[in-house]
């Protein structure tokens, strides 16, 4: 399921160069294609490096790009910001990744603060660190489960329950999968996020299809739809926030999407 950093370095090249359309490029008309997107010639000559240096790129064989080289690959592969992201923190050099297991203390504080507005902060694995009341009772008391189930990537793809709350899930699975993807690439060396990938890969069919593809986004702000035990459907805005002291943790903010929303977020016991 995860290939080391050089592996999905050539793969991903090579799957951005194959989507491409020859056609939306000024290039010079060429003899007949029989392969999809541009020839590695092309992405090179666009990027202004060698067709040689392409090749081994996507073998594989172990290069590691400098930073303007993966700036001048984006943009002859037309990534957009996100795939950028994700191909900068493929060639960047990893140390053993170690996320932060605990919340800091004012940022627990600040998610009581928050209230009535649920929230919750996560490290870069999506581990539910600390929440509020209100977060409690919209999705469930994370409390209830082992720390180890306290991620929301688990919670949307395997929890039996949580996993059939979500209105739109085909839209939210992609997404979470996208964002977990982007994680990896920032974290490669990361053994508790590379045992949940394939845990749910395993576990999950989807996921395995999803991961495959290779999508890489991160939504910071957002809406979901949940399918509320007892208060119905509840339209759910998010923001999420990254913390300067804390930069390896996540604030979520959700907030009701329209006035009945906030309403049964209200009167949710």
């Amino acid at each position: 399921m995860l290939t080391d950093v050089t592996q999905e370095l050539a793969i991903f090249l090579r799957t951005r160069r194959e989507r491409l359309d020859p056609r939306d490029f000024a290039l010079p008309r060429r003899r007949q294609r029989r392969t999809p997107g541009l020839r590695r010639e092309e992405v090179a000559e666009l990027a202004g490096i060698s067709v040689d240096y392409v090749v081994r790129l996507e073998q594989a064989r172990g290069l590691r790009p400098s930073a303007d080289v993966a700036e001048a690959l984006a943009g002859a592969l037309r990534l957009n910001d996100d795939e950028r992201a994700y191909l900068l923190g493929l060639t960047q050099r990893h140390t053993e990744d170690k996320a932060a297991t605990e919340a800091s203390e004012s940022l627990k504080l600040l998610v009581e603060d928050l209230s009535p507005r649920p929230a919750m902060v996560m490290n870069h694995r999506f581990d539910v660190l600390a929440w509020n009341d209100e977060m409690a009772k919209v999705l469930l008391d994370f409390r209830e489960l082992p720390e180890g189930k306290r991620n929301a990537v688990w919670l949307c793809l395997l929890h039996p329950e949580i996993r059939e709350r979500y209105v739109d899930r085909d839209r939210v699975v992609r997404e979470g999968v996208a964002h977990l993807r982007a994680a990896w690439a920032a974290h490669p060396g990361d053994q508790v996020l590379a045992d949940l990938i394939a845990e749910c890969a395993a576990d999950d069919e989807e996921f395995a299809r999803l991961w495959a593809a290779r999508d890489v986004r991160f939504n910071a702000r957002g809406a979901k739809v949940l399918k509320h035990p007892s208060a119905g459907e509840i339209a759910l805005s998010f923001e999420t926030l990254r913390p300067l002291q804390n930069p390896d943790q996540l604030l979520v903010i959700y907030r009701g999407a329209d006035p009945r929303s906030q309403a049964a977020i209200a009167q949710l016991n």
